[in-house]
């Protein structure tokens, strides 16, 4: 009887390579909502930034129960375009490294997006992008799953 290499566990081959797909399915599933989110987010901010409509109204600005808030609310109004294009671009490369990720072509490309899905603030969409991004690095991180990596 001769032993096919895929047959034994931990060795590459296609049963592992189809193992390790279903593995990353659903975690890059995840990322791909989670960049679509924040790309759909980060475009409509770039709209109404650019028509002038994402401005903090000033009655909102002198409300005397938000004073303590204000200096917060002035900075965040600052980031503007600057700060959906920023946004735009982390959903652009977690996009794309969850598209490598489920084909399992990039391990690098993967790893940073899911880094990225974790970063409150910086990633986009971050509710659902902690959890998948947790769990994106999980995954990623079995042997069985990085070996099957191209």
């Amino acid at each position: 009887m001769t032993n096919i290499p895929g047959d034994f566990p931990g060795m590459p081959g296609p049963s592992n390579s189809a193992a390790a797909r279903q593995q990353v399915s659903t975690p890059a599933i995840l990322l791909m909502v989670t960049a679509g989110l924040g790309l759909a987010g980060a475009l409509l901010g770039l709209v109404q930034s650019m028509l002038g409509m994402g401005g903090i109204p000033p009655e909102t600005l002198n409300d005397p129960n938000l004073q303590q808030l204000r200096p917060w609310l002035e900075r965040s109004q600052s980031f503007g375009a600057i700060g959906n294009l920023f946004t735009l671009a982390l959903s652009g490369v977690t996009l794309f490294g969850a598209l490598k990720m489920k084909n399992l072509e990039n391990f690098g490309l993967a790893m940073a997006a899911s880094i990225i899905a974790i970063i409150p603030c910086f990633g986009p969409c971050c509710c659902i992008g902690i959890p998948a991004g947790i769990w994106s690095l999980v995954v990623l991180n079995k042997p069985e799953v990085k070996s099957a990596f191209r």
